[in-house]
């Protein structure tokens, strides 16, 4: 009797429970919209009509780990867990590359000193994810990236007050524990000279009155240890919202970036794809191309695009190994007769069998021509024309060239160019080789007076770019003119204390503003792919990769490629 009682009750308790939420009627309106159908899988049927009226994913747990990018160094990796029909399940990972530069032909102190700084910053940025930011965001939804990032960067503003705290506390204990100096020691103002000192001055140099004291190298913007969290799970975040969403991620950052409505066609970025390293550490006198870059045409498709370049980056090689043969191409040593580009110069250096870590072929020049001819020649070699099939840019990487105690650059071992002459140098090599249609980095970003110059000179006709202004992206409250010398757009990177929000309201600033917007892949690269994506949905003009010759850009490459076939196939591609 008492057995016959529980049941009752609990299928009274049973009928409340069900009814509350409906189910009977949805029951029946599932198997009547099911019956007509008659599918195949009637169980997976009402899993598929039962699905839309589950509730929303919610976050329930972040995992930060530290893994290895694409040339062995550390960096974060996020995953996002969420409880999805109940159930936690792992739904998507991104991995952030270092915001440090590879050190190349460094002393082993230096780069000992350069790895102990970014595993600890990798591990300060697992702590963050797996302890603060895991308890801060569990329970959201990973749809609602506008909550998330804000909730990210008012977490950031709090470790960066902290920091400051503990920075003023240690200066106060030095304070306390050194001696004021003896009266008879200059002030440091007296020592430069008072806000218009040079690097000159300080050099003990004097400054003739035809040659203007350059502005001294800004100090490096501070990163703060662990910073790597916040780019990494907003991004992290936004592509579970995708997954969730059941949307590519270059779609969802599409839809975030055009409040939600669906653009009708999206426009896939021109890669620029490094063929030549010949900077500053390559072998040869040359050191202005740390990256000479190859552009497509805007009209042809990107799997052709990627099929030209490899077939010029196939001649390149093949006229380096002709050249080590002692075996000049005919078309250079027609170059050389007719006296024109440098005539009686080498035209081909020793090639060096060794790719870099951008992906590119490493080898030395003598002067500003001769890697232009060399590319110039293997176009020529398989029926293209440079210029028209394809175009020409160069990272010239300049803030790595200053001689601080000369005030000059040094563009080729032993000659020297003011930041007045470097303009001359520009116009006098887009003259001489007008199939070059972008700069990036030609002077540093404290020569803005030079920049003006530059933009009025080859404005028109070359695409002048900041990179190593722009390697953080700015607070987008803050005008990108502020930040930047004058050019015609900057080479963004994602990472650091960078938000997904970020970006998409920098790069409405400056498309506002008709600056151009480049992504742009930082020297140590994991195969995340995501860049692709970002640059895809916020309607990148340029997308820097890197060479084609490293798998973790190659992998950049084939999303890219595998984005343009799936926006024609859909008819979606601009």
């Amino acid at each position: 009797m008492e057995a016959e009682v529980a049941r009752r009750r609990r299928a009274r308790e049973a009928a409340e429970y069900y009814g509350s939420e409906d189910v009977p009627r949805r029951l029946e309106e599932a198997l009547n919209a099911l019956f007509p159908l008659r599918p195949a899988d009637l169980y997976g049927g009402l899993a598929n009509y039962f699905s839309k009226f589950s509730k929303a994913p919610v976050i329930c747990k972040l995992v930060g780990r530290k893994v290895l990018d694409g040339v062995g160094r550390s960096v974060l990796e996020v995953e996002i867990y969420c409880i999805i029909k109940n159930d936690e399940k792992r739904v998507c990972s991104t991995v952030i590359s270092s915001h440090s530069q590879i050190l190349e032909n460094a002393l082993s102190e230096a780069t000992e000193a350069d790895e102990k700084e970014r595993n600890d910053s990798v591990n300060a940025a697992v702590e963050w994810v797996n302890e603060s930011l895991n308890t801060l965001l569990r329970d959201l939804k990973p749809t609602e990236q506008c909550e998330v990032d804000k909730i990210l960067g008012e977490y950031f503003t709090k470790k960066v007050e902290e920091e400051k705290e503990i920075q003023k506390e240690k200066e106060e204990e030095e304070e306390e524990s050194t001696s004021p100096l003896p009266s008879s020691v200059p002030p440091a103002a007296a020592l430069s000279g008072g806000k218009k000192a040079s690097a000159l001055c300080l050099a003990g140099k004097t400054v003739s009155g035809a040659e203007r004291p350059i502005p001294p190298a800004a100090p490096a913007e501070p990163v703060l240890r662990g910073s790597a969290a916040i780019a990494a799970t907003s991004l992290a975040v936004a592509k579970a919202g995708a997954t969730i969403s059941h949307v590519p991620l270059y779609l969802y950052i599409a839809l975030l970036k055009h409040d939600q409505d669906s653009p009708k066609e999206l426009t896939m970025p021109l890669p620029m794809v490094s063929l030549l390293n010949c900077g500053k550490f390559s072998p040869g006198k040359l050191k202005l191309m740390k990256e000479i870059m190859l552009i497509p045409p805007v009209q042809l498709p990107l799997k052709k695009s990627i099929e030209r370049i490899l077939d010029i980056q196939r001649e390149v090689v093949k006229l380096l190994e002709a050249a080590c043969k002692g075996q000049p191409s005919p078309q250079l040593a027609d170059k050389k007769k007719s006296g024109a580009h440098g005539a009686g110069k080498k035209v081909l250096p020793p090639a060096m069998k060794r790719i870099s870590h951008l992906g590119c072929l490493v080898t030395g020049f003598d002067n500003l021509e001769q890697p232009l001819l060399l590319i110039q020649a293997a176009c020529n070699n398989i029926g293209l024309e440079l210029g028209t099939d394809m175009y020409l840019a160069i990272n010239c990487a300049a803030h790595e060239l200053m001689d601080y105690n000369k005030g000059k650059y040094e563009v080729i071992t032993g000659t020297f160019k003011s930041p007045y002459e470097m303009v001359d140098l520009y116009v006098e090599l887009t003259d001489n080789f007008p199939a070059i249609i972008a700069l990036v980095d030609p002077l540093r970003k404290e020569d803005r007076e030079q920049w003006d110059n530059v933009c009025r000179a080859l404005g028109a006709q070359c695409h002048l770019l900041a990179e190593d202004a722009a390697t953080s992206v700015p607070s987008p409250s803050t005008e990108p003119d502020g930040n930047l010398p004058k050019c015609s757009g900057a080479v963004l990177k994602y990472l650091n204390q960078t938000k997904v929000s970020d970006l998409l309201e920098l790069t409405g600033l400056l498309h506002g503003q008709r600056h151009i917007t480049t992504l742009g892949s930082p020297d140590g690269e994991s195969s995340d792919d995501s860049l692709v994506d970002l640059a895809v949905g916020l309607g990148a003009k340029f997308l820097k990769l890197g060479g084609l010759s490293r798998g973790e850009r190659v992998t950049k490459y084939n999303r890219l490629l595998a984005i343009e076939e799936e926006l024609a196939k859909n008819s979606r591609l601009r």
